[in-house]
């Protein structure tokens, strides 16, 4: 895989964590491991449900910093709607 990549993980406790990566695999390796975003330490087991390509690394800042700001209800169709990896 190449290119930068915005993604979304469910939590055990349901909540939903957006981050941004170029390298999904090792990302969603790492947070599973606990050395991904200190949010998720804890809140495993994660399951990755959204992914999302994005040409650069400023156009993967620009929608991770977009999905942020939807409301957890459009955040949810978001994820209803895509295809994970």
């Amino acid at each position: 895989m190449s290119g930068w990549w915005v993604y979304i993980l469910r939590c055990d406790d349901g909540t939903l964590y957006t981050g941004m990566t170029d390298d999904p695999e090792r990302r969603l390796a790492a947070h599973r491991s606990g050395h991904g975003a200190k949010y998720t330490r804890g809140r495993g087991p994660l399951e990755l449900v959204y992914s999302e390509a994005c040409g650069t690394r400023g156009d993967a800042l620009r929608r991770e910093a977009a999905i942020k700001r939807l409301p957890r209800a459009k955040k949810l169709r978001l994820v209803e709607k895509k295809e994970v990896l």
